[in-house]
């Protein structure tokens, strides 16, 4: 058995290759939600959608979130309302006061949908209303997000990492700010100075999330502060990953990341951004994959292969990587 720790982007390529290795019935995936927000009163959970819809054949592989060939009409009828009405655009956070009640939320996670600074596509929204409607019904996120595996005839083991809310808050030069704000909205573009993960310290592991740690881990080449740190925050967690055998990707070609503010991340928490500096992001890894070029070296087993993936052979031959790092540590 194995389970994969993903976020929205890296992992879910290389889950494109995991059969390469392994069956649907040895797999779990344990997600991270730190991302998650409530927009216009909808629950979205953007790193479970992207896993959902890849199960379900329907991701934009373009974009590598949302659905593929989805409409937009809902969310450009928002925007057209809030300029004929003269409405602020762009990330609004709802009131201080608003922000935790009538539903358990991290603040700051609680938006107003006017405008909508996210592009939800017509497809993609009847996801979230489902979602949110089954949490209102009373329905963990676990609950919720079964049932949306079973819509999108998932047959991995999808496993959110908190029922809890927790919220991946950047402080940047420009104030603190939801990652949501911060890449979506402004799309890195402010100097970050530190990452918290508000909430994390009273959540709890979902249930059979630290079960499916007893297992073999694979951290895939995800954000190791935004994507698998609110993993690493959430009680157990660390002591579990340190109990069981973990191999790691690395989400780097040497100091240059594949996607997204890594760097600026792994700076601003006093890790060096590189492959090198997963050392420090993950002390608790027992064998590593890097690309063949990369100059890092650690002092636990390291299997090199061309780590870039642009497909699913790219990511077969990846996975096949890993399977080794496994082989070695096991």
């Amino acid at each position: 058995m194995v389970t994969f720790l993903s976020g929205g982007t890296g992992t879910p390529k290389l889950l494109d290759g995991a059969a390469a290795a392994f069956t649907p019935e040895e797999l779990s995936i344990v997600v991270n939600t730190g991302d998650d927000v409530e927009i216009g009163g909808l629950f979205v959970s953007p790193d479970v959608d992207t896993l959902l819809f890849q199960a379900g054949g329907v991701l934009d592989r373009d974009r590598w979130w949302g659905i593929d060939g989805d409409t937009h009409r809902t969310h450009s009828a928002l925007g057209d309302i809030a300029d004929a009405a003269g409405l602020p655009t762009g990330p609004q956070y709802l009131p201080e006061e608003r922000q935790t009640e009538g539903r358990r939320l991290s603040r700051w996670r609680r938006f107003s949908g006017v405008g909508e600074f996210m592009t939800i596509g017509d497809r993609d929204r009847a996801v979230h209303l489902t979602r949110t409607s089954l949490i209102d019904e009373g329905k963990s996120l676990s609950e919720a997000t079964a049932t949306l595996a079973s819509a999108f005839g998932t047959a991995v083991e999808l496993l959110p990492m908190s029922d809890d809310p927790v919220a991946s808050l950047v402080h940047t030069d420009w104030g603190m700010m939801h990652f949501q704000e911060f890449w979506v909205a402004h799309r890195g573009e402010p100097s970050v100075r530190t990452v918290e993960f508000r909430g994390s310290s009273a959540a709890e592991p979902a249930p059979g999330v630290l079960e499916a740690l007893e297992d073999t881990v694979v951290i895939g080449p995800s954000n190791p502060v935004t994507s698998i740190g609110p993993m690493l925050a959430l009680p157990g967690v660390g002591d579990a990953l340190a109990e069981t055998t973990v191999v790691a990707v690395s989400p780097f070609l040497g100091d240059e990341p594949f996607s997204g503010p890594v760097s600026e991340l792994m700076v601003a928490v006093d890790a060096e951004p590189s492959t090198q500096g997963l050392a420090t992001a993950y002390p608790f890894v027992d064998a590593f994959v890097v690309d063949e070029d990369d100059p890092a070296t650690f002092d636990r087993p390291t299997v090199r292969t061309d780590v870039r993936i642009d497909g699913r052979e790219d990511a077969r031959r990846v996975v096949g990587a890993v399977a080794e790092a496994i082989d070695r540590v096991e």
